[in-house]
């Protein structure tokens, strides 16, 4: 596999794989919400996570959705959380009952909580575990975390996970960074330095949705990103020999989740992302199967490329990208406009 391809699929699929998926009506992966309870504060949450919600779904309904996506051909269950995965008791029941069914579980968690039992079980299971981290600077990764001392936790964290074996071909490990005003200008070093530990670099622009609407000063404009994007690029492109086009909305990766995947948040209500928080069903009240046959909407995103509206619809980029469909209903309203936040967009109707 070329460092072009490897790249832009380690967290996702292949185009024949997408395209099988789609001739077939089914999912290749699932993303689950387990809890809304969170031990950080961060400024910038999607889900303004902190508490629990009533009635967030029992373990048994968890066991139901993950089997029900396996019968609907997923091979990757999304481990999100919606706050943090390690505050869910049930955790490794849950990952211990994917992998029995030979699905893969990957881990998005803030790290704060990994202990060495736990990365030692994880790397036994082969969990792809993504970190959120921030900032290398202790002060900047805290103040948008909310919480005192995280970048410490954090450094903990992954400390255990590199003891344990990480990163390795079949048990792949990364860093989740939004890319905001207070880190933009360490984004280069923070992707090589990623790059160097062989650690997955999953650098993503901001989507103004929860906690981000009420923090102006997490901001910065599109020709930012722009640069920022093309300034990793070329690391990549000349030091490490990994070949990318620069564009929305993550770094070195094409977000075609829509194609094949949901989200299914803590209370059962299925979406389809966490940028469109729009529940289209409840999987306490229909089947995963019958609520994505008759969604309207997840029919729309399955045929992006033919339903996607203004400047997006023309771009030349378009059989690869289609912008970030989170983005453009949390500021549009209409989850099939074009990316607001494109350095790319010429501006024009729709």
């Amino acid at each position: 596999m070329s460092n072009t391809v490897q790249t832009l699929h380690e967290l996702g699929f292949a185009d024949n794989e997408i395209a099988e998926c789609l001739r077939r009506k089914e999912l290749l992966s699932i993303e689950l919400e387990f809890t809304k309870k969170c031990n950080l504060r961060c400024i910038y949450c999607y889900s303004d996570a902190g508490e629990p919600l009533n009635d967030e779904l029992g373990l048994d309904e968890i066991k139901s959705v993950i089997l029900q996506a396996k019968e609907l051909g997923a091979r990757k269950v999304v481990l999100l959380g919606g706050g943090e995965p390690l505050m869910y008791r049930e955790l490794i029941e849950v990952i211990n009952y994917t992998y029995s069914l030979g699905l893969q579980n990957i881990l998005f968690t803030n790290g704060t909580l990994i202990t060495k039992d736990a990365a030692r079980f994880l790397f036994r299971k082969k969990v792809p575990v993504i970190i959120k981290c921030n900032s290398l600077r202790p002060e900047v990764q805290d103040a948008l975390a909310g919480v005192k001392g995280v970048f410490r936790n954090i450094s903990r964290g992954l400390g255990f996970l590199l003891e344990a074996g990480y990163p390795e071909r079949d048990a792949m490990l990364g860093i989740q960074t939004v890319i905001c005003r207070q880190n933009i200008g360490e984004v280069p070093s923070m992707w090589t330095w990623a790059r160097d530990k062989g650690i997955i670099p999953y650098f993503e622009m901001l989507t103004k949705q929860g906690r981000a609407k009420e923090n102006s000063t997490l901001d910065v404009e599109a020709s930012e990103i722009r640069d920022a994007f093309e300034r990793i690029e070329k690391i990549d492109r000349e030091k490490f020999g990994i070949v990318w086009e620069p564009r929305p909305t993550v770094a070195a990766f094409s977000c075609k989740r829509h194609l094949y995947s949901c989200l299914i948040n803590s209370q059962g209500y299925l979406q389809p992302c966490t940028g469109i928080d729009i529940a289209v069903g409840n999987v306490r009240e229909s089947s995963l199967k019958e609520i994505l046959e008759s969604s309207s909407i997840i029919n729309d995103l399955r045929n992006i490329y033919d339903r996607i509206e203004g400047a997006c619809r023309d771009c030349e980029h378009n059989c690869e990208c289609y912008g970030c469909r989170g983005n453009a209903y949390q500021i549009t309203g209409n989850y099939l406009a074009s990316d607001p936040a494109c350095w790319r967009l010429k501006k024009g109707p729709g």
